[in-house]
């Protein structure tokens, strides 16, 4: 009984201490609201004109909007801030820990007129203050975003040009851009406030506040790239030998070679804008005549995305060397990652046979050369002797025969056959950004093309089949011409006021059409006949 009524007893002082701890719960979360009501926090947001979350700005966009600032006391200040921004950074993993660089690519200072400023710059407590922006988005940055040794003017020019927003797993892009986490680039207008210093130092930042873009600029078609046996990155032409079976002799040799295809575009809304093609040219020599061309029985193709990304500055074009052989030095690095665009197979092709020309003109020369040193060499004759030149002039008649005519073992004919091949974009599941080169961070683009083969059309089904593939370089542009938001920005601006690119362009055609005055001028010469021809006087 005693035991029973300690239970009771326990559970009712349980009951009222909980109660009370609820009571007092309550009790603290209401005066906390209350407070909070009565003193609303410090607050600094970015309000961006007609602006939404997958919004994708390019270049000439206007970038508008307003800060608004309220306090929950008074505030002194002394200035606001207001930026367009844009940083590039990378990670490099090293041998004790990571290093991390930035690279401010863009700053644009809003001017803030002294008449917004409160007189005193005292921010009062429980009022909104709106400080209005604007913005142009540049198409190029400016000199002194590029201050370090470059191979050349084109890399310079190059990494003058504006990057686009990059980095998926940072949540900067909804759909996956193929950049790897070491590298990202981010746009935000960003606004601070800033209280000076009672003795020489930095300024105090009070309040901060940042809205992050996505930026798109537009990117035109560069000029085909010249490659080199250096350029490990890229395979335009592939040979491979035929064979039956491993044991028997060669069918003939197979050669596919492709040039750089045209540039695909996307809108700056992220969309596909044009595709492109490919062409690639196929010959085959057979080892006889009697032997058929191969029969291609596939072929496929993948996009590859190639990021570059360095803790310094990089002076050349990172795909067209090979960038990663300094990469312990400089820690560098790169990261490449693939998307099938098309996988399809093949049925009619048409090879056409082609008769090997044999090169006659190099025949004739050589009798001439013949007949020459004959005419010409009879004191040389008398000297070392006739049977000296006959051999020399033997040799060379033979080297010129053997270079000119085809060997007896070769096919006298070739079959060649072309290859039309259209490439479509994989945007609606990827984010595909424009080729590009900045100072630490590059993106550029490799089509592979794979053809599945049999060594002969009049092979069966047993027969081993081999892959030839082809690794070209693929161009991405931005193209912003005829895109509905270069027609929507053209509604909202009818002046159509022109870039500093163009304004600059439009002053020298006119400085070139301007009319010129061509007149005889009015020159005098003395007749002093003591006067020296060179030294006339002019009147």
């Amino acid at each position: 009984m005693h035991t029973a009524d300690s239970v009771l007893i326990y559970r009712q002082l349980g009951n009222r201490m909980s109660s009370a701890s609820t009571s007092a719960s309550d009790a603290s979360s209401f005066s906390g609201y209350a407070r909070k009501m009565a003193h609303p926090k410090s607050n600094m947001n970015i309000h961006l004109d007609n602006h939404f979350k997958s919004k994708i700005y390019t270049s000439s966009s206007p970038i508008s909007g307003n800060v608004t600032i309220t306090t929950q006391r008074d505030v002194r200040f002394d200035s606001v801030e207001i930026i367009l921004l844009g940083v590039a950074r990378t990670r490099v993993d090293g041998v004790s820990s990571p290093h991390e660089s930035s690279h401010t690519l863009l700053k644009i200072p809003m001017p803030i007129p002294e008449s917004s400023y409160p007189v005193p710059r005292v921010l009062e407590a429980g009022r909104e203050y709106s400080i209005p922006f604007n913005f142009i988005l540049p198409n190029h940055l400016t000199l002194n975003a590029c201050g370090h040794r470059v191979d050349s003017d084109a890399v310079h020019q190059s990494h003058l040009s504006l990057p686009p927003t990059m980095g998926f797993v940072q949540g900067l892009w909804e759909k996956d851009d193929l950049a790897p986490q070491m590298a990202t680039i981010e746009y935000s207008v960003k606004a601070r406030i800033y209280k000076d210093p009672e003795m020489n130092g930095r300024p105090l930042k009070i309040m901060e506040a940042t809205e992050p873009i996505k930026v798109l600029p537009a990117y035109a078609e560069e000029p085909p790239l010249n490659i080199t046996k250096n350029d490990k990155l890229y395979r335009m032409t592939k040979t491979k030998s035929l064979r039956k079976n491993i044991i028997s002799g060669k069918l003939g040799r197979l050669t596919a070679s492709a040039p750089q295809p045209g540039a695909a575009f996307i809108g700056p809304d992220g969309k596909v804008a044009s595709n492109t093609a490919a062409q690639v040219e196929l010959k085959f020599e057979p080892s006889s005549p009697d032997v058929a061309p191969p029969k291609i029985t596939s072929m496929s193709g993948k996009i590859t995305a190639h990021t570059y990304y360095s803790a310094g500055p990089i002076s050349s074009f990172p795909n067209l060397s090979d960038f990663n052989s300094g990469f312990s030095i400089e820690r560098r690095g790169s990261y490449s990652t693939s998307v099938p665009v098309f996988s399809s197979p093949l049925d009619n092709i048409t090879w056409a046979t082609q008769v090997i020309q044999e090169r006659r003109d190099s025949g004739y020369a050589t009798e001439s050369d013949a007949r020459t040193d004959s005419e010409h060499s009879a004191p040389e004759r008398s000297r070392r002797g006739s049977k000296q030149l006959h051999t020399k002039q033997a040799r060379k008649s033979s080297a010129s025969a053997s270079a000119s005519a085809p060997s007896a073992s070769a096919s006298p004919v070739f079959h060649a056959a072309t290859l039309h091949v259209p490439i479509h974009l994989p945007a609606a599941k990827r984010t595909l950004l424009p080729t590009f080169h900045s100072c630490i961070v590059s993106r550029v683009y490799t089509l592979t093309l794979s053809l599945t083969l049999s060594p002969s059309a009049g092979s069966t089904a047993s027969s081993s089949s081999t892959t030839l593939s082809l690794t070209l370089p693929l161009q991405i542009g931005v193209d912003t011409a005829g895109s509905p938001a270069h027609l929507r920005l053209q509604q909202e601006n009818p002046a159509g006021l022109p870039s500093f690119e163009a304004a600059v362009q439009e002053a020298e055609v006119d400085e070139f059409l301007r009319p010129r005055l061509l007149s005889v001028p009015d020159v005098q010469f003395s007749r002093d006949p003591s006067a020296l021809p060179g030294y006339a006087v002019h009147g």
